[in-house]
């Protein structure tokens, strides 16, 4: 019977033990989170990139959509004129058609594909000067580690976003 409780208060003492220094080595380390795409959103840098993509590619955009307004009006000619114009006519305009809409669409891909580039150029710069930031947050603050998307879950109490935006800022 004493061998029984002995045993029972040694596994009760290790249990403690155990949790006891689990709960030590958790405590021990520091983390932190940065959600990137609220960086990429709210941080000044950001904004200004995207400001600047606005007025980089605001010409090619009213180009496309001058293109865009010109194949609809003449769809629009078409469907309303096709049936009584001469059928040389409206092979022209079918033509013309053709030829328009072909050409708004190599505008638009070559579009969307030249944003795309130049989005990611300033994205790319925008995450080396967040990652420096991120650096010196980590390397000022003791963190032993920070985390970024994709995370399923993090904490508001490990969330160091709004001091990465911060910093962001006042460079």
């Amino acid at each position: 019977m004493k061998r029984i409780l002995f045993l029972a208060a040694a596994a009760a003492l290790a249990a403690t033990a155990t949790l006891a220094s689990a709960q030590a080595v958790t405590a021990a380390y520091k983390i932190g989170f940065v959600n990137t795409e609220r960086l990429f959103r709210e941080a000044a840098p950001a904004k200004r990139a995207q400001a600047k993509l606005e007025r980089e590619f605001a010409t090619r955009d009213a180009e496309v959509q001058k293109l865009t307004k010109q194949v609809r009006d003449l769809q629009a000619s078409l469907d309303k004129d096709g049936a009584t114009m001469a059928e040389s006519d409206r092979r022209n305009k079918e033509r013309d058609l053709a030829n328009l809409s072909r050409d708004l669409q190599r505008a638009q891909r070559e579009f969307r594909e030249d944003l795309n580039l130049r989005r990611n150029e300033e994205l790319g710069q925008l995450q080396e000067r967040a990652n420096k930031v991120i650096q010196q947050i980590a390397e000022s603050e003791k963190f032993d580690l920070i985390l970024q998307d994709p995370v399923v879950y993090a904490s508001q109490r490990i969330d160091i976003t709004d001091k990465v935006i911060k910093a962001l800022a006042d460079k």
